[in-house]
């Protein structure tokens, strides 16, 4: 495989939440039209990102209440899934590919490839788990995990002929306040109902890379970790060119158009 393009983000200011989840559409399809693997690493200050399906819960304005009240921001993004937490403790990173490189276009393929990524690092070699952690928040087929907690969970998505392969990592910080705030949306937004259809979030079901290992981690020395082992030519600069894009513009608004849900809501309480 020929080498990345890698656009580091690092973290992003509060006025521009909806950039990595517009930019990841936009980088996707370049990926497939150019035939370029792509690496993503991202941040947001605090911020609850909620799927689609938790803009559904019973009673959405008291579970927004809830996060709003522990100064975190809500973002509602452009996909499926449920709700993850995004501070400066958590690194967000795409592995975007052509479709073709995936093998029989399988979706398994796809996360398989993220998980071999970080395999390869040694945070692979302390034992990563594959399965899911059905009371940590947005489990899925492929959370990983460390001792039993997860650590991380992926995602995927799909844009013409290109694949995103997306995961956040709990890297350092608080991931019992993380779950619990993740909770007290669902608490909030289900309340007798809590655990039904949605995860019935237990924080010490998650922790951090930095709480299990031996050695001090930091954000700059996972994303070090991953692109030692991931031939790649530093891109970030470039970034600029896909912001001008009529595409990139459209995807803002889109974004901006499907959280404004989120700030009728609020001020209706």
């Amino acid at each position: 495989m020929k080498k990345s393009m890698l656009f580091d983000q690092g973290q992003l200011p509060d006025n521009d939440l909806y950039n990595p989840f517009a930019l990841t559409d936009v980088l996707t399809e370049f990926s497939g039209e150019q035939d370029q693997p792509i690496i993503h690493f991202w941040q947001l200050p605090k911020t609850l990102i909620l799927g689609m399906k938790d803009s559904r819960v019973t009673y959405f304005g008291d579970a927004l209440k809830t996060v709003q009240k522990e100064d975190y921001r809500l973002l509602l993004r452009n996909a499926g899934g449920l709700g993850v937490i995004s501070d400066a403790g958590v690194l967000n990173i795409s592995l975007i590919l052509p479709k073709q490189t995936i093998s029989a276009l399988s979706i398994d393929d796809g996360y398989q490839a993220m998980v071999d990524w970080l395999e390869q690092t040694r945070f692979g070699k302390m034992g990563l788990e594959v399965g899911e952690v059905a009371d940590s928040y947005c489990p899925g087929k492929y959370d990983l995990s460390i001792n039993g907690k997860k650590i991380a969970g992926i995602a995927q998505r799909r844009v013409k002929d290109g694949v995103a392969i997306m995961m956040y990592l709990s890297v350092n910080g608080d991931q019992n306040l993380r779950g619990k705030i993740v909770r007290a949306y669902y608490q909030s937004g289900l309340r007798d109902q809590f655990g039904v259809d949605y995860p019935p979030v237990n924080p010490a079901s998650m922790t951090t890379l930095d709480a299990v290992t031996s050695f001090d981690v930091s954000i700059d020395s996972v994303k070090k970790e991953l692109l030692q082992v991931m031939p790649h030519n530093d891109q970030t600069a470039f970034l600029s060119n896909f912001y001008q894009l009529e595409e990139y513009q459209q995807r803002i608004k889109n974004m901006q158009q499907r959280n404004s849900i989120i700030q009728e809501v609020l001020n209706d309480l």
